[in-house]
């Protein structure tokens, strides 16, 4: 952090006007980026403006009538041990001075004062100032890092479950709360789709946030283990199983203290008693299905999956067609749409392969358009149909043909859509902007939902179209760039390896000399005494 970037403000103490008077003109306080914002003449006039303007750095006379520069300062770091003193003395009070170093002050000046001394005290005060601020920064940024990592930790553990094995050494973190039971709630905000079209962005992430909030203090209020957002507009809430009983009572308060602080309608979906950590994603998805139900009613509401639930389907009954699913939301997400038809046709004939009746053939089709429908949103894809709409003009269908033709239509020429609306040149522009923005910004904690977020699309769309462009997933192509311009810096610099880590965007030089090993063989000081290193 550079001096000029934080303006301190300075309180000067002394009973000696005159001495007051020659500390505001002899020191360039607007040079040194300070602000002098006010003065005393004893040590009880000088606690009131402390307490009053909450100055970063005080310069006092250590004797006064009254309460002394000692006293004071003891009084004020009490209260913030931050603030710096530098005290200023007579040659008698020399012992005095060094008391008061012993008590915490920064420095000390005999009298008469020289003034281009105090300039240099002066200097290394506002270096340290300067640390203290960057280590509180720092910290902030690792409680915020943490909280982010643990709310990845949960969300990779939803979407993948056990196959998510890089995270397998965090899952002690929470493994022990979940171990002895407890079910998830999906919260979502009704027409979500509609709401985001009308808010602009910055006015959408306002009350994301503010909704966040919410849902923070009810649950820490309601005893919840935890609570994080999952995709936009929706947020999972962990329960410890003692609640499991309450899970109507606890929707309908949600949901009411939702619309009391924003007038906005949200349902609720509450999944069976799980246990252990690896259960969470199946917690999760049968709390989805229990949200599925919203869409039969005209109005939000709370609904919860049971144990054991038919669900509808006949009594041979077929499963759910998950492995079909799975491959129609690949499907999405690499704008497949022949392969998609394709799968619905196999949809249809697994359907009459099984002799589904037509009630449970019609909710396992509205589950399925509507896991489809979200994956359409989530990829910020175009589609015509409002999700209530489609949902409605489906169930008007009468015969099975009319229902795999309704959605091979809607979800086909969506996709088609979507190829249309981004020609190639459109498509290369916008990932050549996108390298000039991680190319200003590598040596920031620069993460891929930024990068998406620049450009506009989403994180799965945002993957697929920079890996078609570039040959390189985005930790790939940041890491190239990171790595280029350590070599550079290393060819062209005797800057330290360890001074060079953060310049290029690691904040760990152990870990960036392991990537830069294994992207070149050599460690960085091997590679500086190369002779033969590349360009």
């Amino acid at each position: 952090m550079e001096g000029g970037e934080v303006k301190y403000r300075v309180i000067l103490v002394d009973d000696e006007p005159i001495i007051l008077r020659s500390l505001k003109v002899a020191i360039p306080w607007e040079e040194l980026n300070l602000e002098i914002v006010g003065e005393a003449r004893n040590g009880e006039e000088a606690l009131r403006l402390v307490r009053e303007h909450a100055p970063h750095m005080i310069i006092s006379d250590i004797r006064m009538p009254g309460l002394d520069g000692i006293s004071l300062m003891k009084e004020v770091m009490a209260e913030s041990a931050k603030r710096l003193f530098i005290f200023i003395s007579g040659y008698s009070e020399f012992e005095y001075a060094r008391e008061a170093l012993r008590e915490g002050a920064f420095d000390y000046l005999l009298k008469p004062i020289d003034h281009d001394e105090l300039i240099v005290m002066i200097q290394r005060a506002i270096k340290k100032l300067n640390k203290q601020e960057e280590n509180e920064h720092l910290l902030h940024s690792a409680q915020v890092l943490s909280e982010l990592a643990r709310e990845r930790m949960f969300a990779e553990l939803i979407e993948e479950g056990e196959s998510g094995s890089h995270l397998r050494h965090m899952q002690w973190l929470e493994s022990g709360k979940l171990q002895e039971g407890y079910f998830v709630a999906v919260v979502q905000l009704d027409h979500y789709l509609k709401l985001a079209d009308m808010w602009p962005p910055h006015e959408r992430r306002l009350w994301l946030f503010a909704i966040r909030n919410i849902l923070n203090e009810w649950s820490l209020s309601q005893g919840a283990l935890t609570v994080f957002p999952f995709h936009s507009g929706e947020w999972i809430i962990l329960f410890p199983g003692g609640l499991l009983t309450n899970r109507e009572q606890l929707g309908q308060d949600l949901i009411s203290q939702i619309k009391l602080h924003t007038k906005l309608p949200c349902s609720i979906g509450f999944s069976p008693l799980a246990a252990g950590i690896t259960q969470l994603g199946e917690a999760y998805q049968q709390a989805g299905k229990a949200l599925y139900q919203r869409f039969y009613r005209d109005s939000e509401g709370v609904f919860v999956e049971e144990l054991g639930r038919a669900g509808g389907q006949s009594a041979d009954t077929a499963k759910y067609p998950k492995h079909l699913e799975e491959q129609m939301l690949e499907c999405i997400r690499t704008l497949d749409d022949q392969r998609l038809m394709r799968l619905l046709e196999e949809t249809r004939d697994f359907i009459e392969g099984h002799a589904v009746a037509r009630e449970s053939a019609q909710r396992m089709l509205v589950e399925l358009t509507v896991v489809l429908y979200r994956e359409f949103e989530h990829m910020k894809l175009p589609l015509e149909w409002s999700l209530e709409g489609l949902l409605q003009e489906l169930h008007a269908s009468e015969t099975l043909p009319d229902i795999i033709d309704l959605l091979i239509r809607i979800f086909g020429e969506g996709i088609s859509a979507s190829k249309l609306s981004e020609p190639k040149e459109q498509i290369h522009r916008l990932i050549e902007k996108t390298r000039e923005y991680i190319a200003s910004h590598y040596h920031k904690d620069l993460s891929i939902e930024e990068a998406a977020e620049f450009a506009g699309l989403s994180i799965s769309h945002f993957c697929l179209l920079f890996k078609q462009e570039t040959g390189y997933t985005f930790l790939e192509y940041l890491t190239e760039c990171r790595i280029g311009k350590a070599k550079y810096i290393l060819k062209n610099s005797q800057v330290k390896v360890y001074q060079i880590a953060p310049l290029v965007g690691y904040q760990d030089p152990r870990y960036f000399t392991q990537v830069f090993k294994k992207m070149t063989g050599m460690t960085p000081s091997e590679y500086r005494e190369s002779p033969s290193r590349d360009e």
